[in-house]
């Protein structure tokens, strides 16, 4: 088969969206020699080719740099999202059903989580999460008509998916109930551990608390500044350790601001923690390393779900983890982190109060997450999605290449 790779954005400050599509497809290009498939990388970045090439991929991978979206294809996009029984009249196919048809796909993997181009070609969805739906109270998943655009996009987008890949069996029913897409159409793949995480090339824990003047103990938190991030419940965790166990812990922020970070700040001086908070904006992956290894535990506090990656992160370079119970953290994490309630800060204080004091529920932590971040990687990941091309190949041979059926 011809086979397409859609990769939207590759830009590091997207967060763990630019790091799984990286570490994913990184995998993809060590084993795509394998295959007897053609395939066709698209990327919206004009120097994505160069990248591509820099990654010597064997001969049947070939990039192509998808022009800017103009104001007509933005229109055309939204039009066929919107109303999706005038796509026949209209008869405009978007920028990415464009390309797809001029290289002679016969399916297209959209890499990247999200809600994109429903086209007419056969393709494959990435989910990540369905936060417009599981949290549709919070501003950045509801204002200005954001809840409505990607409901839009997502019921027709998935509807439409001939597979949809989830990262756990929460996501899965997420999809099925949301969406109504069949159960033989969803896969479950674990979200892989990062690979920077893995082979742990940064600074050491010494030279991170040197470089950016952190105490010998602190907690960390690598989250952009969106509401949903729940830094807010955090600061007051942070409130309640030092007022009832007098635990003077620094907690260090990492991450760019989203909108959320100035009142973030104005609740530190509030609270009274300016000697105890630390923002230090988004940082490299090595300062990252040096950052988790240093850290007494990650405190993961973000209501969002069912997959996050910092926790992942944090497993491969030995920090303990505790998270929020959220939906499918307790499937994704397992017995690699304890759990509290992100809405209750009392809660949250007193986990990290009682990991803080016992030594050897910490190193049962360590212990436990490295196996798995060692479970499952990106390598895995691209095994799961070839096995889906080989399922979908015989399919595929029941119509003409370029053409629906006469």
């Amino acid at each position: 088969m011809r086979i397409g790779l859609y990769l939207f954005g590759f830009d590091p400050d997207i967060g763990g969206g630019y790091t799984f599509q990286d570490d994913v497809f990184r995998a993809f290009v060590q084993v795509a020699h394998k295959r007897a498939d053609e395939f066709v990388v698209f990327g919206d970045h004009p120097a994505f080719p160069g990248f591509v090439s820099s990654l010597a991929p064997p001969e049947n991978i070939r990039a192509v740099a998808l022009a800017p979206p103009t104001f007509k294809d933005r229109v055309i996009e939204e039009i066929n999202r919107a109303f999706p029984m005038l796509k026949r009249t209209v008869g405009a196919p978007g920028r990415i059903a464009r390309a797809a048809t001029q290289a002679r796909l016969d399916c297209l993997w959209y890499v990247s989580g999200g809600a994109y181009e429903a086209i007419d070609i056969p393709y494959i969805a990435t989910v990540w999460d369905l936060q417009h739906r599981t949290l549709p109270w919070f501003p950045e998943l509801s204002m200005n008509g954001v809840w409505d655009a990607r409901e839009l996009r997502h019921r027709i987008f998935l509807q439409r998916a001939s597979y949809v890949i989830v990262g756990t069996e929460a996501g899965r029913d997420d999809v099925r109930m949301m969406y109504q897409v069949p159960t033989s159409r969803i896969r479950i793949f674990p979200h892989p551990a990062p690979r920077f995480a893995l082979d742990g090339e940064g600074l050491t824990a010494e030279s991170a608390r040197a470089k950016f003047r952190l105490p010998e103990t602190y907690l960390l938190y690598p989250a952009q500044f969106w509401p949903h991030k729940n830094h807010v419940n955090l600061l007051r965790a942070l409130r309640h350790l030092c007022e009832r166990h007098e635990k003077m812990f620094t907690l260090v922020l990492v991450g760019s601001d989203k909108g959320n970070e100035s009142y973030v700040r104005r609740l530190v001086k509030e609270y009274g923690l300016i000697d105890r908070v630390v923002f230090l904006g988004f940082v490299d992956r090595q300062d990252l390393i040096g950052l988790y290894r240093g850290a007494l535990m990650l405190v993961y506090a973000s209501m969002g779900g069912p997959e996050n990656l910092p926790p992942l992160e944090a497993f491969a370079l030995g920090c303990p983890v505790i998270a929020a119970d959220v939906e499918g953290a307790k499937e994704q994490l397992a017995d690699a982190a304890v759990f509290f309630n992100p809405c209750d800060s009392a809660h949250i204080a007193e986990t990290i109060h009682r990991v803080s004091e016992d030594t050897a529920l910490c190193q049962a932590l360590r212990a436990r997450g490295l196996l798995r971040a060692h479970r499952w990687t990106a390598e895995h990941f691209v095994s799961g999605v070839f096995s889906l091309f080989d399922e979908f190949s015989t399919v595929r041979q029941c119509w003409p290449q370029m053409g629906p059926c006469s």
